[in-house]
């Protein structure tokens, strides 16, 4: 079976060095979340935080530096960013980790979201692109999940470690939600404007 131009061209893409990261990525959710759910292996999960923290920069980067940007992976990044978050707060949630009600407005803006890429998409408009308070937002949560993790016991690193998490789990939630809104902003405008539908709807 022959494939089309576009195909060939998603396939090239999904074999460059980012986007391979970010599929990385992706596949490491599943296993996170049995680390934490199953085994209770807060020891590796941490680890995997860390690496994800690490790629989610480390493919930006190399995008940039390899010249290997690409649509896919502009999809691929946020798609992965998104996951692991809800993912965390998932387990964290589960694990008692984190309040519910630290869980649920993240979870709450993730839901809106997805309902503004299908509005988006049924009037012909491209999903919107990450904004700089979006990637900020994510990359503060991903610093925030670590020190959270590390919160669990009585013992002094724990201590050490509760404000810290606290301080990150506020910022970066604040930020994750304002970025929503923007979003929302943005998608509400772009439907009542009309305008490029061939292009993204966030700048």
């Amino acid at each position: 079976m022959s494939t089309t131009p576009e195909e060939s061209s998603l396939l090239r893409q999904a074999f460059n060095v980012p986007n391979l990261l970010s599929i990385l990525r992706l596949a490491l959710v599943p296993v996170f979340l049995w680390l934490l759910l199953g085994p209770e292996e807060d020891g590796w999960a941490l680890a995997l935080l860390m690496f994800s923290a690490l790629t989610d920069w480390l493919d930006g980067k190399l995008a940039r530096w390899l010249n290997q940007m690409s649509r896919l992976g502009q999809l691929l990044d946020p798609a992965a960013d998104r996951l692991f978050i809800l993912a965390t707060l998932v387990a964290f949630l589960i694990r008692d980790i984190v309040p519910w009600w630290v869980v649920a407005p993240l979870v709450l803006r993730e839901a809106v979201l997805a309902v503004c890429v299908l509005v988006l998409r049924r009037n012909g408009f491209a999903p919107p692109e990450v904004t700089y308070i979006g990637k900020g937002a994510t990359f503060v949560l991903m610093y925030a999940f670590p020190f959270l993790l590390l919160t669990t016991g009585t013992s002094d690193l724990a201590a050490f470690c509760r404000p810290i998490a606290y301080a990150f789990t506020t910022w970066g939630g604040v930020l994750y939600v304002w970025s929503g809104a923007l979003y929302v902003i943005q998608c509400v405008q772009a439907v009542r404007g009309g305008g490029d539908r061939d292009a993204p709807a966030a700048a």
